[in-house]
């Protein structure tokens, strides 16, 4: 299908607008010619690898053509890979997945078996990320004006890294870009000027981080045009930090003196640079932040903000209320969408409602299928049985108002790769489908980067089950929800408990303690969101009354369920049934410490 879209238009004629206006030329080639784009990504791709062992296992024997590769190699999961990874990981240098050598492992978000999944990369990728990155401003610059004459407060994070046994790296994509020489050693770029210098960016101490770069944000309050993070939780978490250190900060800014507990001593050389005595600054944020009121404390403080850089779609959506009484309903463009195993493309209508948002996939950044998604039930409609192939689309070939799984070949070597994200087509530019992001298959909680999915809410809640059997009580349902009205966010899990002594109740400090149990049940990258990132609160079981579970199914029943069909929601979020649930509650339990974590020693 083919959509005459109009053309992007490009901004003003400076040297720098020349490029903006190549990059919006270069989305216009591409986007006219996705399905030849397509063939000749995946004709690279397979003549790059064809010496590898994964391909010659399925006897393509050097061909590059879609017929043939389609019908001899498999769509696979991460379980599916995981051998050949750990070969990887243990220091196999043969091209096991990819001809170009392997430079180090991003480390994804979705889990498996409790721990990160590595993603193997190779060097070049850094160059095809920055290309997508290289688009994002020209995009924008065509519906927010003047983004050239101001800066950009983002508050941008390395996160914990680990290595190998082989000794390659192991991170998180973003971790590995700010690591990069492509980001500390960018060339100038008029709109995307950052408040926050590197040092602070690349300051492991998230504490003495924030800190830094929220002290260079109020420094240069009229000069930022936006403020931002990479996702929704994290602003927020800004707002947060802002509320609890105001004191210190505007003392800092007063003396012109640097906080004692910023010790780091590359950060305290870049910051002599910008610290000065501003008693006036300081005494304005006194008065703004010393009150209770909170709301459009944003452009309170940063008048001249224009929109919010953030992520705000699938699990960041919970976050946009909060944000609107923050910024007082700034724009929230969400301007790329990208995960570790690949980045996909960006949103060439930034400006739109979060929840309009749409998606192009830029057809040269990998090869793209799409695996038809039943959004109704929980099953995709096409066989994935390794005795036949399965039924994939092309991009060219997908149709408007369908639901698709992404499934993706890349350079770095994953072939036919499950990504687990569900995706909706909403319409083309040119001959380019655009997408919205609908969720993360199986995920059932998400705070932050971590996702929580039905099978590991359920194996935690049977761990801390067993400190109530000396009580002679058992849970007998539960549900759960992601609470994004407390900063940070935490999981609140109900249960209803079945006590066959009611003289004998578990106690309170029990219940705390089954909230902790729950927490060391979960995986890696919630626990690191707990104890490292402070991303993530304490869990909270609320306890609920007797018989509240089947005044949910009765209410479930009064609007059309049907009884025989009729499960408990092990996550909700519709407001009478949070209502019915909170109105039966109790007593609340938080969990009384954080849960153990420390960075993944890598098989």
């Amino acid at each position: 299908m083919v959509v005459e879209s109009e053309p992007l238009q490009s901004p003003r004629s400076s040297s720098t607008d020349e490029k903006n206006a190549k990059a919006l030329q270069f989305i216009e080639e591409m986007t006219r010619n996705t399905d030849s784009v397509q063939e000749r990504v995946l004709s690279e791709i397979l003549s790059q690898n064809a010496e590898t062992e994964y391909l010659k296992r399925f006897g393509l024997n050097g061909a590059t053509d879609r017929e043939t590769f389609k019908s001899k190699v498999p769509v696979v999961t991460y379980e599916d890979l995981l051998p050949d990874i750990q070969r990887i990981a243990n220091g196999d240098r043969s091209p096991i997945l990819s001809a170009h050598p392997i430079s180090e492992f991003l480390t994804s978000s979705g889990t498996s078996a409790g721990e990160r999944k590595l993603m193997p990369t190779i060097a070049e990728e850094m160059d095809r990320r920055q290309l997508l990155y290289s688009l994002l401003m020209p995009v924008m610059n065509q519906y927010v004006p003047d983004l050239d004459k101001g800066k950009a407060l983002h508050f941008l994070f390395i996160k914990a890294e680990t290595k190998t046994p082989s000794g390659l790296v192991a991170r998180p994509v973003l971790t590995s870009y700010y690591k990069s020489e492509q980001f500390k050693k960018r060339p100038f770029d008029p709109y995307n000027v950052l408040t926050s210098p590197n040092e602070a960016v690349l300051c492991s101490d998230s504490f003495q981080s924030m800190y830094t770069q929220m002290l260079c944000g109020l420094y240069m309050r009229h000069e930022v045009l936006r403020v931002g993070a990479v996702f929704a939780s994290g602003l927020l978490r800004a707002i947060r930090f802002l509320q609890l250190n105001w004191e210190e900060l505007a003392h800092d800014i007063s003396t012109g003196t640097l906080n004692p507990k910023i010790i780091e001593p590359s950060l305290k050389e870049c910051m002599s640079g910008i610290m000065k005595p501003d008693p006036e600054l300081a005494d304005f944020i006194v008065k703004e932040c010393s009150g209770e009121n909170w709301e459009r404390i944003i452009p309170r403080i940063w008048p001249n903000t224009k929109y919010l850089d953030v992520i705000v779609t699938g699990a960041m959506a919970q976050y946009i209320p909060t944000l609107d009484y923050y910024s007082g309903n700034l724009p929230k463009p969400c301007t790329m969408y990208a995960s570790s195993e690949c980045y996909f493309g960006l949103n060439l209508k930034p400006m739109a409602e979060p929840s309009e948002v749409s998606y192009t996939i830029m057809p040269n950044m990998g090869y793209f299928e799409f695996l038809p998604h039943d959004e109704s039930s929980s099953h995709v409609t096409s066989m994935l049985s390794r005795d036949s192939p399965p039924c994939l689309v092309d991009m060219a070939d997908v149709e408007e108002g369908k639901y698709y799984e992404l499934i993706i070949t890349t350079y770095s070597g994953l072939c036919r790769y499950r990504v687990g994200d569900i995706l909706q087509v909403t319409g083309f530019h040119n001959a380019d489908p655009q997408f919205r992001f609908v969720r993360r298959k199986n995920v059932l909680l998400s705070i932050d980067s971590d996702k929580t999915d039905e099978s590991e809410l359920q194996r935690a809640i049977e761990n801390a089950e067993q400190l109530l059997k000396e009580f002679k009580t058992s849970v007998v349902e539960y549900t759960s929800f992601a609470d994004t009205k407390s900063i940070p966010g935490h999981y609140v899990i109900y249960w209803e408990l079945l006590m066959k002594d009611s003289s004998f109740p578990p106690t309170g400090d029990v219940l705390d303690k089954c909230c902790l149990v729950m927490e060391e049940s979960l995986n890696t990258v919630y626990r690191q969101g707990r104890n490292a990132d402070n991303s993530i609160g304490p869990l909270e079981i609320r306890v609920v009354k007797n018989g509240t579970f089947e005044e949910l199914m009765d209410y479930a029943i009064s609007r059309g369920a049907s009884i025989n069909q009729y499960k408990v929601p092990r996550c909700v979020s519709f407001t009478p049934i949070m209502e019915l649930l909170d109105s039966r509650v109790v007593s609340s339990h938080f969990s009384p410490a954080a849960p153990h974590w420390t960075p993944e020693r890598r098989r």
